[in-house]
């Protein structure tokens, strides 16, 4: 059987799994739901999202128990401050992808036809959905996996994630110039599709953070 203090880790690291598989799940549903048109999935994605920030609290509560009880050094104190990071970040990706999946919903009925653009939409959020599942499976197999192949990958659907946003957003800006009637409609469309790109960065810091607490150095987040 494992040490007490071994079996917390893994308690707190199963519960940050968890809390990923729920936004991944809210990605999905929001991506079926636009790509079907299904107002269902849209609720189905936001009921996944309901209890992010509470989760994250409980977790953090967890891991400060754990300081507590175990005054945890050297690789086990790194991998604690790791946990403790990830959970806000994780809480900010929740709360993006809330804000996103509301505001799509909203879009697909307003005057602006976001159906020319689902193509790019559906590959930027697919970027987001792929990171996510990166990190969810190195949590779930963390005894066999590796931080720095994770941090490889999750960085280059990050890069995807900046080069069609990027796209996206100047073909947005010459949608704003040139239609002035549906011009608000555009920016709301380009600050939608923002809160992908945030999640993308928040993606790369959640995974420096697994590698931080892997291989230790230094953390060099995106804003």
């Amino acid at each position: 059987m494992l040490p007490r203090y071994e079996n917390k880790l893994n308690d707190i690291r199963t519960q940050l799994s968890a809390l990923v598989a729920s936004i991944i799940h809210a990605n999905k549903a929001t991506l079926d739901a636009f790509e079907t048109t299904t107002d269902a999935r849209y609720d189905e994605a936001k009921k996944h999202l309901k209890s992010i920030q509470t989760d994250a609290n409980m977790i953090d509560n967890e891991v400060i128990k754990t300081f507590a009880l175990y005054g945890p050094e050297a690789d086990e104190l790194r991998l604690l401050v790791a946990f403790l990071k990830m959970t806000n970040e994780l809480d900010r990706v929740g709360e993006n992808m809330k804000k996103y999946t509301i505001r799509l919903q909203e879009l697909c009925y307003g005057e602006c036809d976001v159906q020319v653009m689902a193509p790019a939409i559906i590959q930027l959020q697919k970027t987001t959905l792929n990171a996510l599942e990166y990190i969810h499976t190195y949590l779930e197999t963390v005894t066999t996996s590796d931080a720095h192949e994770l941090f490889r990958k999750v960085s280059v659907e990050e890069s995807k994630n900046d080069d069609l946003f990027s796209v996206i957003e100047k073909d947005l800006l010459n949608l704003i110039s040139d239609s002035h009637e549906l011009s608000a409609d555009y920016v709301r469309v380009l600050g939608t599709l923002r809160k992908l790109e945030r999640i993308g960065d928040r993606t790369v810091n959640i995974a420096a953070l697994l590698l931080y607490a892997q291989e230790g150095g230094e953390l060099n987040f995106h804003d």
